[in-house]
């Protein structure tokens, strides 16, 4: 395959959607699924795609999309993150390892209480490292709203996480 083939384009993106999605989805077998359709639909659409645009930015929108779109015409279920399915931790402290998965499940249940749009700016620009205008693009956004979500979902994180002002 060639760097032209769009098949390659898509897949050098793969981690990063599928980082994305799991924020989205807050489950692994989920966003795998996610990204999968997402692929798809790029593939069925490449016509639609633009040259001169970032592939990266129009992928992530199509992840976003799918996701909403699977959003408001399910009801899925939520539940926790059961502690066996995170990795074995040999060698340390038992408490050290409860008090960090502890934290997790408290960083993942503030994080699924964040509106969905403050979220995936949130999870564009803090776990993938897209730089404001770079989400901006991805979501179809101005810049500024990029700003504000981030700046509102930083604070109801840290307001949910008992650590105002941080």
């Amino acid at each position: 395959m060639s760097s032209t083939d769009p098949r390659a384009q898509i897949i050098s993106l793969l981690p990063r959607l599928r980082r994305f999605a799991s924020g989205l989805t807050h489950d692994g077998h989920l966003a795998d699924d996610l990204v999968q359709t997402a692929c798809l639909k790029a593939l069925e659409r490449w016509h639609q795609y633009q040259a001169d645009t970032s592939l990266a930015s129009w992928m992530f929108r199509i992840v976003q999309t799918t996701w909403l779109d699977d959003y408001r015409t399910r009801q899925r279920q939520k539940t926790d993150t059961d502690s066996d399915a995170l990795p074995d931790m040999e060698g340390e402290d038992g408490r050290q390892v409860v008090e960090r998965r502890s934290d997790l499940r408290a960083v993942r249940a503030a994080l699924a209480q964040l509106p969905e749009d403050q979220r995936a700016v949130l999870m564009l620009v803090t776990v993938d490292g897209l730089s404001y205008q770079e989400a901006a693009l991805a979501l179809d956004i101005p810049m500024g709203t990029v700003m504000s979500r981030l700046s509102r979902a930083r604070i109801k994180l840290a307001d949910a996480l008992g650590r105002q002002g941080t």
